[in-house]
């Protein structure tokens, strides 16, 4: 078909008769022609003109509906990001589109409405004001011209359509809705001018268009024309919500005088919208009342004007809402705010005393669910202005009534928390899903009608105790004790153990729950009516919310009788409910501080068995991680003594794993689990080596990593922390076989870099010379690589697992390793450079001072194949190491560093490198008595029986030194590295007097190192020293 109408093709654009083409063809019913389409659509969208030409297809009502649509559709979601680009758009280009964006605003197809009401939202959020000013005055404009034609007179408004108005409207919400966004300085200044400009008349719109409010009633509410009236007057609502939530915290800041000066205004609309409100509600009531039992209702104007009607009055409490919201405290000090509060309530109590049918999940009931949740929110958030007692201590003069805390108490407890006809049908068809839903209650409170009820029932026994509880205390006393068989008693001793459980802690030592848990929940938990799983379900949730409310002890039997007898009941008056609900209270229960294992050990084999046979049946993901959670917490509660029950946790989960597919969350869950297991297995941690080997391996496969691999990494450290063997001998797998997938990690994935270097330095300490007579030269490239690209912290970790490596394994497994992978060479030239931070330059100087101090002829050989690699002059590169060496002696702050520095510094000096010997008598002496004056202050203070902070320092590790590994296998390795490390069992003045003597025979005697460099020294300092190294001074180690 040829396209009417369009502008001709310039060079190097695309054709617009092509895009048209290419646009039919997308809307055609053959799929090869689809293909071909979107894959030629692809490549048009790379040209300069597809935008202009699918702008200028969707604005000519000439051709079909479908291509205008599509043409429409690409044009939004290809556009918006690429409004700026030079390469696609003209100047000239932009401003037609924004022409047509305009013209579309009396487009009557609703799909292409909608897509360029957004389209035009977001080019006013890029453009206005700057490059199209016009914008908003013109869009007011078109309002204003509208409102005239529509509401000005009764000839004028007979024939007026309404689109263009409604569009308009439309598009103003949309532009506003952006600009509300923006959160840099330059667009709230934008929104302010806006803001400013437009209240007013959109405040006057909305008088005007709120007059189709004084004329409905059941004959004109059939009127289509109402129906639209009724929606022009809500958009223009929305467009002025929007604008007075903007401005009403930015009322009372002092650099935006212009929005202070609204501050009356936003009050006036307050008292305006109160008004309204209630004009609306009693309207909508009397008006739904008279048409809801009229058959021709359905899907008639009527209907369109109460589900209209029913919107805009939700909108006025999402208004009040959002005004609490942004500042509590002023709100409730509006004039008549209380008032408001009071009217709302008084609908919720009005509601209760109609009949059961006036209340529904309906725009068309008399009070629908969500008038009546707005309702008991805004109270529920206003009551403190009502609290006895103010936040000063002082009394409150305005307080609710006695008697009108206990009518609220009373109706919410009867009427709004009992489970209600859908609740039970929703029970029966799909336990799990209800189950699902009940645990999320806390982010469905401000939506659902049971769940607010509840915290209203919460938040009025915080502020009205002294009602309160008593009034609870004597329902209970009537209730709780008494023994009920028929469904609405059941139903009623049900709201009541809820209302008990949410008020828990201020119950505690009211109600006597260890003698009723005993006398009363005992056996109602093994009660076979068929309607007690109610009763049961909300026994488990309450002694769960009791227990971990620190309402009561966790460490009495009877809970754990209750509990455990209620997740593997499985006969008559039982059900998934209950099982789901008595494992979630389990896991409240034994996750309290309180909580001892001792008295929950006979229960042990019972729950855990229990919880798995659960895990097996439950169908639905959400569930199954849910029992995940109970488990884990239970199997991290028990610890150790979870070792004989290792076997039948582990076995079914390898088949859980292959079942869950790419249920993400699963599987992470899943991975929890088994590192519960490897902490409470402790050293037995390596028979799980079967398990956690292919998991880790699974885990780093392709899609998966991205999901799985931060978990996968805890587990893996985990199984590292515990084990003392790298290997199983039962089974023959072994953690080793992971190691080239650690060193994978550690050179390519930098967002999880302090995980990966602790899981390599764990297998450091596990077997150093393993690792590095295996994968020396890998391990050290990896790290080349990823100090190259790693934050400070992350290299400052990699040069201490280096240290380890270092120490643990003889030089002749690391050494030629340094030279080849070239981290020598790297460290070595980060010292030269001098850009690094202190603190990793810092690092790198202890790692030479390892390497030193364990074999200084290799240090020399290291320093000289460095020097041939390089073409760097070996005299260059001690100068570099040496100045660093001193230099960096003043940021160490720990004493084994210090006393690792001056040991390394004599391995030095025993080499008889002349770099060395030249600063002995300066840098290194002066260096090596600062550490003999430490060791000496230190020893001086242990033997006269004082504790300063030196001596405190000396001989102790920080906690980072163990990187919370405390209660693991590991913890030991880790003490045993330092209590065995030579640095502090070597005596420091006889290790330095030896390396001394072999200096003197590297120089050709004594008298030579002492003509040559010793002579240079102040003869104080080396008197000092001379003390150090005959025993004169304290000396230490």
């Amino acid at each position: 078909m040829p396209l009417p109408h369009l502008s001709s093709q310039t060079p190097q654009n695309a054709s617009p008769e092509e895009v048209y083409n290419v646009i039919c063809a997308a809307t055609s019913q053959d799929l090869a022609q689809i293909k071909a389409s979107s894959d030629r659509l692809k490549q048009l969208l790379e040209l300069s003109g597809t935008f202009d030409a699918l702008s200028e297809i969707a604005t000519q009502r000439t051709l079909p509906l479908q291509v205008r649509q599509q043409s429409i559709i690409q044009l939004k979601n290809s556009s918006l990001g690429h409004w700026k680009s030079r390469k696609l758009l003209t100047d000239a280009q932009r401003v037609n589109i924004r022409r047509r964006c305009i013209e579309l605003l009396n487009e009557p197809d609703d799909v292409i409405a909608e897509c360029n009401e957004l389209i035009l939202a977001k080019i006013a959020r890029q453009e206005f004001p700057q490059t199209w000013p016009a914008l908003l005055p013109e869009l007011l404009g078109l309002i204003g011209t509208e409102m005239n034609t529509r509401y000005g007179s009764a000839t004028t408004a007979a024939g007026h359509s309404g689109v263009l108005l409604r569009r308009s409207l439309e598009a103003m919400n949309a532009i506003l809705k952006e600009f509300i966004h923006i959160k840099m300085l330059s667009g709230i200044r934008i929104m302010a001018k806006i803001a400013e400009e437009l209240h007013i008349a959109i405040q006057n719109y909305y008088s005007i268009a709120a007059t189709v409010l004084t004329r409905l009633n059941p004959t004109t509410a059939r009127d289509p024309r109402t129906a639209e009236d009724l929606l022009i007057t809500h958009l223009i609502f929305k467009c002025l919500v929007k604008t007075a939530t903007w401005v009403w915290p930015r009322t009372k800041a002092s650099d935006q005088l212009a929005m202070v000066k609204l501050e009356p205004w936003i009050t006036q609309l307050f008292q305006n919208s109160s008004s309204q409100l209630r004009t609306i509600i009693e309207l909508r009531i009397n008006l739904v009342s008279a048409l809801r039992l009229s058959p021709e209702v359905s899907n008639s104007p009527a209907e369109l004007s109460i589900r209209t009607l029913t919107r805009h009055m939700r909108l006025f409490g999402k208004f009040f809402r959002r005004l609490q919201q942004l500042d509590v405290q002023r709100f409730v000090a509006l004039p008549g705010c209380g008032d408001l509060i009071l009217y709302y309530w008084s609908k919720v109590v009005q509601a209760t005393n109609s009949p059961a049918d006036y209340i529904e999940d309906s725009p068309m009931a008399v009070f629908p669910v969500q008038l009546l949740v707005q309702a008991m929110v805004l109270f529920k958030e206003s009551l403190g202005q009502w609290a006895p007692v103010k936040k000063d201590g002082t009394e409150n003069t305005q307080v609710l009534s006695q008697s009108f805390v206990e009518d609220a108490v009373k109706l919410l407890v009867t009427r709004f928390i009992p489970l209600d006809p859908a609740d039970l049908e929703g029970w029966m068809t799909d336990p799990e899903e209800w189950v699902n839903m009940e645990e999320r209650d806390n982010d469905l409170w401000e939506f659902e009608l049971r769940p607010c009820a509840e915290r209203v029932l919460m938040t009025l026994a915080y502020q009205y105790r002294q009602y309160v509880v008593p009034l609870l205390c004597a329902s209970f006393e009537q209730i709780a004790t008494r023994r009920t068989t028929d469904l609405t008693s059941i139903l009623q001793k049900e709201a009541m153990y809820c209302a008990i459980g949410r008020c828990a802690t201020r119950l505690k030592g009211e109600i006597p729950f260890e003698q009723w848990l005993e006398t009363t929940l005992v056996p109602e938990s093994r009660e076979t009516n068929s309607s007690y799983p109610i009763v049961k379900r909300r026994i488990a949730w309450l002694i769960g919310k009791w227990i971990s409310s620190d309402c009561s002890s966790p460490n009495n039997p009877k809970v754990w009788d209750v509990l455990v007898y209620l997740l593997q009941d499985r006969g008559n008056g039982s059900d998934a409910v209950v099982r789901l609900t008595a494992a979630v209270a389990l896991k409240e229960c034994v996750d309290t501080i309180p909580f001892e294992i001792e008295p929950f050990l006979p229960y042990l084999p019972l729950v855990v068995s229990e919880l798995i046979h659960l895990l097996t049946e439950a169908d639905t993901m959400e569930s199954k991680r849910r029992i995940l959670g109970s488990l884990n917490t239970i199997i991290e509660r028990a610890d150790t003594h979870i070792i004989p029950l290792i076997a039948s946790v582990a076995q079914p989960l390898p088949e859980l794993w292959t079942a869950s597919g790419e249920e993400w969350l699963m599987k992470g869950s899943l991975l929890g689990t088994v590192t519960t297991l490897l902490n409470g297995s402790k050293e037995r941690a390596s028979t799980l080596n079967p398990l956690v080997v292919p998991l880790i391996k699974e885990s780093f496969m392709p899609g998966a990593q991205a999901q799985l691999d931060e978990d996968a990494l805890v587990m893996w450290q985990a199984a590292l922390h515990n084990t003392i063997t790298l290997d199983d001998s039962s089974s023959g797998v072994t953690l080793f076989e992971l190691v080239p997938l650690a060193l994978t990690l550690l050179s390519n994935n930098f967002d999880l870099l302090g995980k990966i270097v602790g899981v390599v330095e764990s297998y450091i300490l596990l077997d150093a010379p393993r690792m590095l007579q295996f994968y020396a030269i890998d391990f050290f490239r990896a790290l080349v690589t990823a100090m190259d690209q790693a934050i400070s912290l992350n290299v400052k970790d990699m040069a201490i697992t280096l240290q380890f490596a270092l120490q643990l394994a003889p030089s002749n497994l690391w050494g030629e390793a340094l030279h080849v992978s070239g981290l020598f060479s790297h460290i070595v030239k980060a010292l030269k450079d001098d850009k690094l931070s202190t603190e990793v330059l810092t690092e790198y100087v202890y790692v030479l001072a390892r390497v030193a101090a364990c074999d200084k002829n290799m240090f020399l050989q290291l320093v000289s194949a460095m020097s041939t690699t390089t073409q760097i002059k070996e005299s260059e590169l001690w100068e570099a190491i040496l100045d660093q060496w001193w230099t960096r002696f003043d940021n160490m702050s720990e004493p084994r560093h210090r006393k690792l520095t001056a040991m390394g510094i004599a391995s030095l000096v025993a080499t008889g490198r002349d770099e060395v010997l030249d600063r002995l008598p300066t840098e290194i002496c002066n260096l090596w008595l600062d550490v003999f004056g430490e060791i000496r202050e230190a020893k001086a203070a242990a033997e006269d029986g004082s504790a300063p902070t030196l001596l405190l320092y000396w001989d102790q590790l920080p906690e980072t030194f163990f990187r919370e590994t405390h209660g693991t296998a590991e913890y030991d390795r880790r003490k045993a590295t330092y209590e065995n490390d030579p640095v502090r069992t070597t005596q420091l003045t006889a290790f330095v007097a030896a390396q001394l003597q072999q200096a003197e025979i590297a120089c050709g005697g004594a008298a030579i190192l002492q003509q040559k460099y010793l002579a240079k020294a102040d003869p104080a300092v080396m008197k000092q020293i001379q003390d150090e190294l005959t025993g004169r001074g304290p000396g230490s180690r």
